[in-house]
């Protein structure tokens, strides 16, 4: 779950071109819509609404739904999130320059803070 947190985090935070395959997944994109599906068959969806990005999407080795909401606050979105599973997942992103300052907490026991730059990665 920590992985695809992590994927879905930079998808929102960087720009996706429209109709491009990959090697990682191949996305389709509207003015307010972006959905994509892996090769493994992973497929999420973005939509955005003011400050307010939604997210949902289908995870293939769990075989289960999820959803997520993000509110952006200038440097500093919170996230909330739901799988059909029952697990919950909160946490916020940080922005600081080019870095971001990750945190989660899911009603799993998974929990992880970690730091992205857009020079070294994750």
């Amino acid at each position: 779950m920590r992985y695809l947190l992590c994927g879905v985090l930079l998808l929102v935070a960087s720009q996706a071109s429209a109709q491009v395959p990959s090697q990682l997944a191949t996305c389709t994109r509207s003015a307010i819509l972006l959905a994509c599906v892996d090769v493994q068959g992973n497929a999420y969806s973005v939509a955005t609404a003011g400050n307010t990005t939604y997210l949902r999407g289908f995870e293939v080795v769990g075989k289960r739904y999820w959803a997520q909401t993000n509110s952006r606050y200038g440097q500093l979105t919170f996230f909330t999130g739901l799988a059909s599973d029952g697990e919950a997942w909160v946490g916020y992103t940080r922005r600081v320059g080019w870095t971001t300052i990750n945190r989660f907490s899911s009603s799993g026991g998974s929990s992880a803070k970690f730091t992205c730059s857009r020079i070294s990665g994750c």
